[in-house]
């Protein structure tokens, strides 16, 4: 590429690839805007703990299925069409959610976002990654973890903007109780991201999977004005016809419990990643600083920061993860996340059992919100980003697009474990609750000790060959090399 056509090259992909990544933004907004209006929810509609981790986790379920049925979308009608339907998912759950009469109808409409957000979570990255030239790939790739952290933020952030203009969540806006606007007001970026898929052209992938090479010559021609388009579209012919082999030839079966060592290695992955409890801060933190003695508006301001730190250690993350490397980052992050998770079990352990709940009193309640803002920081530089840069390394060709998908249900399915069981656990006894995803944050240490060695500056090729050698033991002794 010629430095003339460096400049308007790279806006025009950037462009394209920041307006995919809105579909992470809503990933983010949807997945968390729950966080303000769940002690509402509870209180409006009788709840019990049981019965409130459900109607917050059961859009994960939802999630489950939009992810696995996205891909054959996108396939079959084209990866525009589908951000429409994600965006109409998105906009129908926003209104659904927001004027639900009782828990069975919000649950429904809960499902049906998280259905959208399934979908956001495929066709975003995968959109990216197919207008993307390739030594851009990886900086515009990690563009979809920025908006689904600045999503987060934005959800908090306006959960804060209707309960302080209320009084509470529970108080009433125009007639409508604050924790409703706050489920209403996704109408907005999601009717936004629909308006964008109406104006992206369609991946050049699928033009070619279907047949239509000028259409994606256009494309190219248009938005790669320093590529040869041609070069570009023999090389797709080349993917399309790679990943028809795979899955005619490619299998996950093996000998560990069915299936190959390197795909229980991505599933261990990602259940680490949701098994430390990330979630909990970013659906119930609102609730969980009220109950222990935080005023509402402060529990608000609270998650909005911790929302912003989110934000900029994901920045962090992007900028040091070809520098130092996956496995240094990764250990680091595991030990921050156990001792932070320790400090907060200790300090929950020291609260006053009162009748409204615990009580922290003293300096426990700073230490424990200084301890939940580290926790944050150190996954947000770590577990957050990285687990899906190794996803994308560690599996064989054959078998990486089926890899991938259950190691991504596999993180489905943890996410909803650790949010439908938090409010029964945390109702139970808060530090037994941080004690166990301390556990599992120390178990994570020592697993990427043992077994995951360094992929940086590594082919695809050589990052998946050195895992699943390690996976299958030809490499005794790797705990104690770089």
């Amino acid at each position: 590429m010629n430095a003339s056509t460096t400049s308007p090259t790279h806006s025009k992909v950037i462009g394209l690839a920041v307006a995919g990544a809105v579909g992470g933004f809503l990933f983010g907004f949807d997945s968390s805007v729950v966080n303000g209006a769940v002690d509402a929810i509870r209180t409006d509609f009788s709840l019990g703990e049981a019965l409130t981790g459900f109607a917050v986790a059961v859009a994960l379920l939802g999630c489950a299925v939009g992810a696995v049925v996205a891909g054959r979308l996108a396939d079959r009608l084209g990866r525009v069409p589908v951000m429409l339907i994600g965006s109409v998912l998105f906009i129908a759950s926003a209104i659904g959610a927001g004027l639900a009469a009782g828990v069975v109808d919000l649950i429904i409409w809960r499902v049906i976002g998280g259905l959208g957000i399934g979908i956001a979570s495929v066709i975003a990255p995968a959109y990216i990654a197919e207008i993307s030239p390739a030594g851009m790939r990886g900086r515009l790739g990690s563009l979809q973890q920025l908006a689904i952290t600045i999503g987060i933020f934005a959800a908090l952030l306006s959960d804060a903007l209707f309960a302080n203009a209320a009084g509470s969540a529970t108080a009433t806006i125009g007639g409508l109780e604050a924790w409703r606007w706050m489920f209403l007001v996704g109408v907005v970026p999601g009717l936004i991201y629909g308006l964008i898929a109406l104006r992206l052209p369609e991946s050049p992938r699928y033009l070619v999977l279907k047949g239509r090479d000028e259409k994606a010559r256009t494309v190219f021609e248009k938005y790669w004005p320093g590529q040869d388009a041609d070069v570009a579209l023999g090389d797709i012919r080349k993917s399309i016809a790679v990943d028809a082999e795979a899955r005619r030839t490619g299998t996950l079966a093996g000998p560990t419990l069915g299936l190959k060592p390197i795909v229980w290695i991505g599933i261990i992955l990602s259940v680490f990643q949701q098994f430390v409890g990330i979630n909990v801060i970013f659906y119930y933190s609102t609730e969980l600083w009220s109950s222990v003695g935080f005023p509402e508006s402060s529990s608000f301001a609270i998650s909005v920061v911790t929302g912003l730190v989110n934000i900029a250690v994901t920045l962090v993350a992007i900028a040091l993860v070809d520098r130092v490397g996956r496995r240094p980052i990764l250990l680091t992050g595991s030990l921050g996340m156990a001792i932070s998770l320790g400090v907060m079990a200790l300090a929950f352990s020291q609260a006053t059992m009162t009748s409204s709940g615990p009580d922290l009193e003293g300096a426990w309640g700073p230490i424990a919100l200084v301890a939940a803002n580290i926790f944050v920081i150190a996954f947000g530089v770590s577990w957050g980003p990285l687990v899906w840069v190794l996803l994308g390394e560690i599996f064989p060709n054959s078998i990486r697009a089926k890899a991938l998908g259950v190691a991504a249900g596999a993180q489905w399915i943890a996410n909803f474990v650790v949010t439908v069981t938090f409010p029964p656990l945390s109702a139970f006894s808060l530090p037994l609750t941080y004690g166990l995803y301390a556990i599992f944050a120390a178990l994570s240490f020592w697993f990427v000790f043992a077994v995951i060695p360094e992929t940086k500056g590594t082919s695809l090729e050589d990052a998946d060959t050195l895992l699943d050698r390690r996976a299958r033991g030809a490499e005794p002794g790797v705990g104690a090399r770089a």
